[in-house]
């Protein structure tokens, strides 16, 4: 049977270490004049102009993120009054009141662990086991979703899975869920982190191949 969740972006669900998913964010800024959409639970960068952008490629690109949009608040220019939405739908979308910022809250702690769904089968629980510590992009859904529920169609890609160092994100587990457990299908919630976040000390281009040895 096929699996009831096929692509809802990266959800926070924990921090490495079993440490508690508090759903602590940091207030950011986008553009007001920012014509992207950015959808929530999706990878948002930091940019030189000192706001958040979407992601830097289509399937997550290469640049640092600082983590996933969960929300935003910018004050309406016809209204008068703030708004606060799930996404931000782009400034072409919306009347911004430009005396205002746009708050983008954005979870991005450096260990916070997500699931993301699977873009396509894994075949078994085994050959979904043995990609745990590799890395990985977001097939072509890391800067879309839904102007209805404003979620990210984020999905991991599972052609993509390597040791590449520089892909986005680093596989950590396979999430027990009996509605999503058609490993045949795709949909299934895989655990990860944010490869290299920008707040990390780690560079993308140190240790991020897998690291499994036989030695000591």
């Amino acid at each position: 049977m096929a699996n009831q969740n096929t692509a809802y972006g990266l959800r926070p669900i924990g921090l490495v270490g079993s440490g508690a998913n508090s759903t602590g964010v940091t207030q950011y800024e986008i553009a007001s004049n920012n014509t992207n959409p950015i959808f929530q639970y999706s990878l948002c960068v930091p940019t030189a102009a000192g706001v958040v952008d979407h992601a830097g490629a289509t399937n997550g690109g290469t640049t640092p993120a600082l983590g996933v949009l969960m929300g935003v608040e910018y004050q309406d220019a016809t209204q008068k009054k703030p708004v606060f939405l799930n996404y931000w739908p782009g400034s072409g979308a919306v009347s911004v009141d430009t005396n205002y910022p746009v708050k983008a809250f954005v979870a991005d702690n450096p260990n916070q662990l997500f699931k993301v769904a699977s873009d396509a089968s894994l075949t078994d629980r085994a050959t979904a086991q043995a990609a745990v510590f590799a890395n990985a992009s977001l097939g072509t859904s890391a800067r879309t979703g839904s102007t209805d529920t404003g979620s990210s169609n984020s999905a991991l890609g599972v052609s993509t899975i390597a040791v590449t160092a520089t892909l986005p994100l680093r596989i950590v587990g396979v999430m027990d869920d009996e509605a999503n457990s058609d490993f045949a299908s795709a949909g299934i919630p895989m655990i990860v982190r944010i490869n290299a976040h920008y707040n990390s000390n780690t560079s993308r281009f140190d240790s991020q191949t897998t690291a499994t040895s036989t030695g000591v």
